[in-house]
């Protein structure tokens, strides 16, 4: 059994033959797990109320398309699908440009309190942005960001920042001081040696915090519903919430919404998954 550890690069971890089985059957049990409920909400997404009542793990009989369009009109979920693109998009990019920075330079300069600084911007890993909602509230209702796209990026730049620093500085550290001197040597700026060698060479931890990153945001339920109130800023989780009722909620409908609001994920998931892979890898053994 092989354990992929960076690029092409692996090592071999001997196992025994009875500890392979339980690798291999712990896998299989794991995969179960993630994948029917998963499946089943592929399927549910095709069945009528009473179909999912009266059989909810079954196949539907017949594939009811017309739920598709029914739940992209009554939950506005092209609004939902745009809202949530731009505030994951702007909310990672805005990430990736302060953390790297960030890390750079608590990775490559030696000044007074520099550790005291990375101790509080890591502090934000272990106190969640939602115990301090009030005051979050309260403070982007005094700066007129209350129920605007731009308050709740901001909020998660905010949020997304400490992860992000850790991750990158210790990729950063990582890094050979060679290179930086010999390109120092040759008369490169920090900022010149920060965007054309450092940048990179950690590809794939700014892969892992972009991915990371996006899908906290597109999932998050929490903030926005505490924060946006105008329905055409609504997210995609919000336009979900629409199916749910107080007294009775819409499966068939809840279901298909649900599958539509994870697709972005999956394609994105798909297209970045060796970089993902490759950079949790790396970062698993620094």
């Amino acid at each position: 059994m092989y354990v992929w550890l960076k690029g092409e690069e692996f090592k071999m971890l001997k196992l025994s033959k009875r500890s392979k089985i339980i690798v291999f059957i712990l896998f299989i049990l794991y995969s179960i797990i993630v994948l029917v409920p998963f499946l089943n909400i592929v399927m549910n997404s095709f069945k009528n109320l009473s179909e999912i009542f009266l059989a909810p793990f079954s196949p539907p009989t017949q594939l009811r398309w017309e739920n598709y369009k029914e739940a992209w009109s009554k939950a506005n979920l092209g609004i939902g699908y745009l809202n949530s693109l731009i505030i994951s998009s702007f909310s990672v990019i805005g990430i990736l440009i302060i953390s790297s920075m960030m890390a750079f330079i608590l990775s490559r300069y030696r000044f007074p309190l520099r550790r005291a600084l990375y101790l509080y911007i890591i502090a934000g890993l272990a106190f969640p942005a939602r115990l301090a909602i009030i005051p979050i509230f309260l403070m982007l209702r005094d700066v007129g960001l209350l129920n605007s796209r731009l308050g709740l990026i901001l909020l998660y730049i905010g949020t997304g920042v400490p992860f992000s620093v850790f991750l990158l500085k210790n990729f950063l550290d990582e890094v050979p001081g060679e290179l930086e001197e010999s390109a120092q040597i040759d008369g490169a700026s920090p900022w010149t040696i920060f965007r054309k060698i450092d940048l990179p060479l950690i590809k794939p931890a700014l892969v892992v915090v972009a991915i990371v990153n996006f899908v906290s945001v597109w999932n998050d339920f929490f903030f926005p519903l505490i924060l946006i109130s105008d329905r055409s800023k609504e997210t995609i989780p919000l336009a979900v919430s629409v199916f749910y009722g107080e007294y009775a909620n819409q499966w068939h409908l809840l279901s298909t919404a649900l599958w539509l609001a994870v697709v972005p994920i999956i394609i994105i998931y798909a297209f970045m998954s060796r970089e993902f892979i490759s950079g949790m890898t790396q970062g698993a053994i620094k």
